[in-house]
């Protein structure tokens, strides 16, 4: 198994959660942390620090109680503005600044930030260079294979990566325009790794131990970055690290142990984001975390009407009860 590396941090595995909006926030990067992962990115943090003042931003830059090392992942299109972000960031207990340049989404690449920015490389090596100069810690960069499927230049961006001193590279095995449709391709993530000198990490389906083996032997990458498969299954670090180390399979969790995570999680994100978001942001984990029992969505349409955290509790204590008795829930 690979050792990871970014800058002066030796990481405990080379597994990473990696970064989603709305999804990998301080509870669920410490859960994701306890259950075997060896790194978790920040939720993405616009670089407009003039946007900070909102209730989402403030949460977004909380890292109390965050094990180290700690990364945090800006998004914006202007040099000046992501070196400023880098600064505060660092100033508020990041330990390393990883640049987004990867996220397909409309409302981010529409601003000239996320993966439409490898469309300009003068722009993308300013970035670099002013984010690397403006903080001493490390900092990596997340990208796409390229714009689209005729223009994938993941290796001219990676070149100039290494360049500007990025430390440590994430590629999605996917290009913009094709956002999380059809099935990531690893060639390029190889290619890449073949011919620059800094980490390089793996991203894009990785949802098993053995695809997970299938993808660090195909690309010789660095490490892996899981962030989809691991929504509902935050244990899919610690069977992954497992099956790597050792080749065989762990037992999935059983109900006991499931019960328990999802209670766990669902307090945390209760506490963390108070008694009127917490139940609403719990909804979407709670959704994730049954689909493999609440075949019928029964269950989770009736949860989605409750809005006190001790009902939502209440709740799935008693659900787990029945899927245990071997009763079908029934509205």
């Amino acid at each position: 198994m690979p050792s990871a590396k970014i800058g002066p941090y030796t990481l405990p595995n080379p597994l990473i959660v990696a970064p989603m909006a709305g999804v990998t926030d301080r509870p669920f990067r410490l859960l994701c942390r306890q259950l075997g992962a060896g790194l978790a990115v920040s939720e993405m943090v616009i670089a407009d620090s003039k946007l900070w003042h909102t209730r989402k931003s403030r949460l977004r830059l909380d890292h109390q109680g965050e094990p180290g090392p700690r990364s945090v992942q800006i998004a914006g299109g202007d040099p000046e503005m992501l070196a400023h972000a880098a600064r505060l960031n660092a100033e508020y207990g990041a330990q390393i600044i990883d640049i987004n340049m990867g996220c397909p989404a409309k409302k981010v690449c529409n601003k000239a930030a996320g993966s439409a920015l490898m469309k300009d490389v003068p722009l993308v090596r300013d970035i670099l260079v002013a984010v690397v100069a403006a903080v001493d810690i490390p900092v990596t960069l997340k990208i796409r294979t390229g714009w689209d499927r005729d223009n994938r230049n993941a290796l001219l961006i990676a070149r100039l990566a290494e360049d500007a001193g990025i430390q440590a590279l994430a590629i999605h095995g996917r290009t913009r325009t094709d956002g999380y449709k059809g099935e990531a391709e690893y060639d390029t993530i190889a290619e890449v790794k073949s011919r620059v000198n800094i980490p390089v990490f793996a991203n894009g389906d990785i949802s098993s131990p053995e695809k997970a083996r299938e993808v660090l032997d195909y690309t010789g990458a660095d490490g892996l970055l899981i962030g989809r498969a691991a929504q509902g299954r935050p244990w899919i670090f610690r069977e992954i690290l497992h099956f790597l180390e050792t080749g065989e399979h762990l037992p999935p969790p059983g109900l006991d142990e499931v019960e328990a995570i999802l209670t766990g999680h669902m307090t945390a994100l209760h506490a963390f984001y108070g008694d009127h978001m917490g139940p609403k942001i719990a909804r979407k984990h709670v959704g994730w975390y049954l689909q493999s029992h609440d075949h019928e969505r029964t269950f989770r349409r009736s949860f989605n009407a409750l809005e006190l955290a001790q009902e939502q509790l209440d709740s799935i204590q008693q659900y787990f009860s029945g899927l245990r008795n071997g009763e079908v829930f029934a509205a």
